[in-house]
């Protein structure tokens, strides 16, 4: 394999030798310090032999003594390569330029690639890299594990360990989340239930503690429900956690403007491309005109990271902005199409305000014309649980 690598480096070629006596070219070829090697014998008189170029005008005075004939049967070698393209100084910057870039690039960090984080988002990481000094354009050979790992964790309160493996251009982060305890229920202390809303109640389930409601009750935010301090019937107090649940009815009244004019796209569309490189934080346009979006345009990015056939990640990314650019149109859409847009808004809040357990029993809507706009409201009835559990004393210290 070394041998080849040599070879191919000072060039070589296949040679035909024929003559009535090939056993003497041989020995001169010795007694000169010709190099050849993989000698086949082609015929009594012809012989095929591989030697270095730059010794071919030695074998050629050796023919000319003994009057044999010499056939160059193929040539490889970077000497040929250089002699075909050293007058094309473009294509030689253009290659020069291009191994810089794989070999000087993949010294420097271009892309990261995050993984076992599930509950601290990939921007938090990158952002507590990014301030140790680990950023893109970063030098990913000598990264500092253990002084990485330090500092880095002292901004990531979520993550036990961490570390930064660079391939290439890539650097790989893994990440090991810290394991938060189970929460366990407070049993100490005195706890009251109290009302999270206002509302009609219409069952309650004490199972630790006194019910001071009934249903048909009707109670306020705030209002105690269940008391974990009451007396029994022989006078004695018994202080306890409050547990149980309390449904009642309760009522919403949320509203939302809508816009009755809105703007569609309209009229001939013309759409423009451009074409640029990024290399680390600094993109270059290589095609096409700006790519300055306004209010009446779709804008389409896409990004091609390139990399080599043998998979190997070039610092480069190509980039493919498509904007299409079209005529707004205002137009004017009826009173039916703007209320039933509003009903699907309020009804999304609603469910957003209520839990999975919570459910709607009855809805009313209303809608009236405000100049441009139309103010739908809804009037909900809904059934939930609103009891609340307070602890004594932190309610004590709120009143």
């Amino acid at each position: 394999m070394y041998k080849r690598a040599v070879h191919y480096l000072q060039g070589s070629e296949w040679v035909e030798i024929q003559c009535a006596c090939p056993e003497r070219v041989l020995n001169l070829l010795g007694a000169r310090g010709i190099v050849f090697w993989a000698l086949t014998w082609e015929s009594e008189i012809c012989l095929r032999l591989r030697m270095l170029l730059r010794q071919e005008a030695l074998l050629r005075e050796i023919a000319e003594q003994t009057g044999a004939e010499i056939t160059v049967v193929s040539r490889r070698g970077v000497p040929l390569l250089w002699a075909r393209f050293k007058r094309r100084y473009v294509l030689l910057a253009g290659l020069a330029v291009f191994w810089l870039l794989l070999f000087g690039g993949n010294l420097f960090i271009w892309e990261f690639r995050v993984s076992g984080n599930e509950n601290v988002p990939t921007e938090t990481v990158l952002r507590a890299l990014e301030n140790y000094g680990i950023t893109i354009g970063s030098q990913g050979m000598h990264i500092d594990q253990e002084d990485m790992r330090n500092h880095v964790l002292l901004e990531l309160h979520d993550v036990s360990w961490l570390t930064v493996n660079v391939k290439g251009c890539v650097a790989y982060v893994q990440v090991v989340e810290r394991q938060r305890p189970p929460e366990i229920a407070q049993e100490d202390g005195v706890w009251n239930i109290v009302a999270a809303r206002d509302g009609l109640v219409t069952q309650v389930r004490a199972l630790n503690g006194k019910a001071l409601v009934a249903a048909g009750s009707t109670v306020t935010e705030g209002q105690l429900l269940v008391t974990g301090i009451y007396e029994t019937r022989d006078q004695r107090t018994y202080m306890t956690h409050s547990l149980g649940t309390v449904e009642a009815r309760t009522w919403y009244e949320l509203s939302v403007s809508v816009p009755l004019e809105v703007t569609e796209k309209s009229g001939e569309k013309q759409e423009r491309t451009a074409i640029s490189i990024d290399f680390g934080k600094k993109r270059i346009k290589l095609w096409g005109r700006g790519s300055i979006c306004g209010a009446n345009c779709d804008k389409i990015t896409y990004y091609h990271p390139l990399s080599l056939p043998v998979g190997l990640r070039l610092p480069v990314t190509l980039v493919k902005e498509t904007v299409t650019a079209y005529e707004g149109q205002t137009l004017r859409r009826s009173r039916e199409e703007a209320q039933k847009e509003g009903e699907n808004l309020l009804l999304q809040q609603l469910k957003a305000q209520l839990d999975e357990s919570s459910t709607i029993t009855e809805t009313k809507f209303s809608a009236a014309v405000e100049g441009d706009f139309l103010l739908v409201v809804l009037q909900a009835e809904c059934l939930e649980q609103i009891g609340r559990p307070v602890q004594v004393q932190q309610a004590e210290e709120s009143n």
